[in-house]
């Protein structure tokens, strides 16, 4: 391996550390041992800012790329999400009937034969169940694409980047 420029991110495929590196879990660095890398991350990624910071955590993450929308830093998403209503496409059900319709002035709770206006009196039939029930557990889905998991590193000791 080439020397890494300090902070740079790499995956392995193994699961510890290599001598100079650190896994990418989120975990707390004493800034008085690790004085370059805070000048390099700060904050950014948490700690106090006077006797420690945070290393990016990659566990269980997708890293996105720095833009205006999302600045360094910023975690985001879901595991799992519980659609609401107003989340669901516009969209329509057929209604069903427990009587077959068969009369073009219909009388009770019937549908008038096709091309009638529908109309209901006092109810004397009920709808089919189906057709007035919930649908839809309430449940939340999962929104994990396929994945493979590995392990993020990142380097406690590298040539200090510059910028241009």
């Amino acid at each position: 391996m080439s020397t890494p420029y300090l902070g740079e991110i790499r995956l392995a495929s193994f699961s510890f550390a290599p001598k100079n590196w650190a896994m990418c879990d989120g975990q707390f660095l004493p800034i008085n041992q690790n004085q370059a890398l805070f000048s390099l991350l700060g904050t950014t990624y948490g700690g106090n800012g006077q006797t420690n910071f945070r290393l990016p955590d990659l566990r269980g993450r997708v890293p996105v790329g720095f833009a205006n929308d999302f600045p360094q830093g910023q975690a985001g998403g879901e595991y799992d999400h519980t659609l609401t209503a107003s989340e669901l496409g516009a969209h329509t059900h057929q209604a069903a009937v427990a009587v077959v319709p068969n009369t073009a002035t219909p009388t009770g709770s019937q549908l008038a034969q096709p091309g009638k206006a529908a109309y209901a009196a006092a109810p004397t039939a009920t709808m089919a169940p189906i057709a007035v029930s919930q649908v839809g557990g309430g449940l939340a889905h999962t929104n994990t694409a396929p994945y493979l998991t590995v392990n993020f590193l990142i380097a406690l000791v590298g040539i200090f980047p510059t910028p241009n």
